[in-house]
């Protein structure tokens, strides 16, 4: 690794630069960097360039390009990926499935079968707790059944903190008391919120690369896959909606963003059965 004095927030970025570390984060995450995300960039990074104590973005993108920098590739993948949730964000999608997608999944379920959700990109742990929350509210004991919500993330920070399950008072924001009480357990001293244990124990948090091999073998019954494509260029979000068209047995559901569509060969796979939310054929 190159060593220098360490930078300052003037250190330019050049257009080279810039070019190679979206390429790079494209190759890896097909996370698309526009040049409007230049500011950004530069001040997220400037700050791993400290860390490493390397003199300028030339010596970053060596670096991370490098057989030694496969460390710092999550790193930069953090660096450059922006986490915005809350819980029950885009609330259509809970109440289409407290009201018609979860009960006969819960039934079957309850008559012995496995159910399987699935939260990809699940930042820093809203969304799949949202969607543990909606469980147990139909079905309270719903951890006595194979009923489990997988969530994963690209960014190894944000999967640390969905395991974790404690967010700050102000998560609360917007929430009734009723869906507030159910979710969450206030820490003695009311400046932290802890997740119920029962519906943390419904979910499991992995690290995934959504463009890497998927280590999961059975189907999926309810995929969120939301705000997670806009990163993407059309080729790769077209490869991934017909990757999770792989993963959906018939008539499991996609719930995508409120900007996204589902595009290409996949729409033969996918009818829609309401505002961004899709059925398999």
């Amino acid at each position: 690794m190159s060593q220098g004095l360490a930078p300052t927030a003037d250190v330019f970025l050049s257009d080279q630069d810039f070019s190679r570390i979206a390429a790079l984060v494209h190759d890896v995450a097909g996370i698309v960097l526009a040049e409007a995300k230049r500011p950004l960039v530069h001040s997220r990074l400037i700050k791993r360039l400290r860390s490493l104590n390397l003199p300028d973005f030339a010596a970053y993108a060596d670096y991370v390009s490098g057989q030694s920098g496969q460390a710092e590739r999550s790193a930069l993948i953090s660096a450059v990926t922006t986490n915005v949730t809350s819980f029950f964000r885009e609330q259509h999608h809970f109440d289409s499935l407290a009201a018609t997608i979860l009960p006969p999944l819960i039934a079957k379920a309850q008559a012995g079968g496995r159910v399987r959700l699935w939260s990809a990109g699940c930042s820093s742990g809203e969304e799949p707790y949202s969607l543990a929350a909606v469980v147990s509210e139909l079905c309270p004991d719903a951890y006595r059944y194979d009923i489990r919500i997988l969530a994963t993330d690209i960014d190894q920070i944000m999967v640390e903190k969905t395991r974790r399950a404690i967010y700050p008072a102000e998560a609360a924001t917007g929430l009734s008391p009723d869906v507030a009480r159910r979710l969450f357990v206030a820490s003695k001293a009311g400046t932290a919120l802890h997740i119920h244990e029962k519906i943390k124990c419904l979910v499991t948090c992995n690290h995934l690369n959504l463009q890497d091999p998927w280590p999961m073998k059975r189907p999926f019954d309810v995929i969120f896959c939301r705000n997670v494509v806009i990163y993407f260029d059309k080729p790769t979000q077209e490869r991934l909606w017909q990757r999770l068209a792989t993963v959906m047995p018939r008539d499991a559901f996609l719930m995508i963003g409120h900007s996204e569509r589902v595009t290409g060969a996949a729409l033969a796979e996918f009818q829609t059965e309401g505002m961004t939310t899709y059925r398999r054929r």
